[in-house]
């Protein structure tokens, strides 16, 4: 489950990063906005879970346009540097809004649903089957979009290089607004999904956005295939390592495997120059 969620945040970073051009550090808040979206649309709003859940994935995938628009696209073809301080700025503006709004505890929300699927020995609650589920749901669907219609193709190109899909008559704009809504809605999804399952918090979004880099790096930056086998290569340490070692040695484990395939490739499992 924590393999697929890292996939989730992970394609959103790499698709901001190869189409927009920007290290997006404001990702994991927008991930933290996905989880509290479905405590306001299902525990105050008193919504079904899964309309609370598609609506948040779409409201808060919405935030990724308008940053885009507002805030990095004034910075395409800038320095780089300049770019990380606007993420880093809109990091703290949403970390903070969420405070004043939410508070700085931690907030529950109520099993939606309950039980446990028992299949071959191996017993899995009903809710983290359901948020597997989904994640390879979304996974598949964005693998399809980008590999099976031309818009899919459009972002393929304006990612390999950007002058050349404009004078091919690519709408650059169009396709930065669309990858950063696309990147926002799977970080949303995700937070959504594990902000159910282990409670929300203004700080949640540290760890997905550390887990979300170390991925990209491992797989390969700008490479959606690579992201996938990282989230699962951490995610598998994540899950596995804990109950014979501890929480922390898993977290040294992973990012130790991250330095030491990068050592014999540098440009990641499936990255390339």
């Amino acid at each position: 489950m924590a393999g697929w969620i890292y996939v989730l945040v992970a394609l959103g970073l790499t698709m901001v990063l190869s189409i927009v051009g920007i290290i997006q550090l404001a990702h994991g808040e927008v991930y933290m906005f996905g989880g509290y979206g479905v405590y306001v649309l299902c525990i105050v709003a008193n919504l079904d879970f899964f309309l609370g859940l598609v609506l948040s994935t779409l409201l808060v995938g919405l935030l990724g346009p308008v940053m885009e628009k507002c805030f990095f696209r004034p910075f395409r073809g800038a320095e780089w540097l300049r770019g990380v301080m606007m993420a880093t700025a809109l990091l703290l503006i949403l970390r903070t809004v969420a405070v004043i709004i939410f508070g700085s505890y931690v907030r529950v929300i109520p099993n939606p649903l309950p039980g446990v699927i028992t299949i071959g020995g191996v017993s899995l609650s009903i809710q983290r089957s359901i948020a597997i589920l989904l994640s390879v749901v979304l996974v598949s669907a964005l693998f399809l979009f980008i590999h099976r219609t031309k818009i899919g193709q459009a972002m393929v190109a304006v990612s390999e290089d950007v002058e050349a899909a404009a004078l091919q008559g690519i709408n650059v704009d169009r396709i930065s607004s669309l990858a950063m809504f696309l990147g926002s809605a799977l970080a949303a999804g995700a937070g959504a999904l594990m902000g159910v399952i282990f409670g929300l918090s203004p700080f949640m979004g540290d760890f997905a956005l550390a887990k979300g880099i170390a991925v990209i790096v491992l797989g390969g930056l700008g490479s959606i295939s690579g992201a996938v086998i990282g989230g699962l290569i951490l995610g598998l340490i994540d899950g596995l390592v804990p109950p014979l070692l501890s929480t922390h040695v898993a977290s040294i484990i992973g990012f130790a495997g991250v330095i030491l395939i990068l050592i014999f490739r540098p440009h990641g499992i499936l990255g390339h120059e």
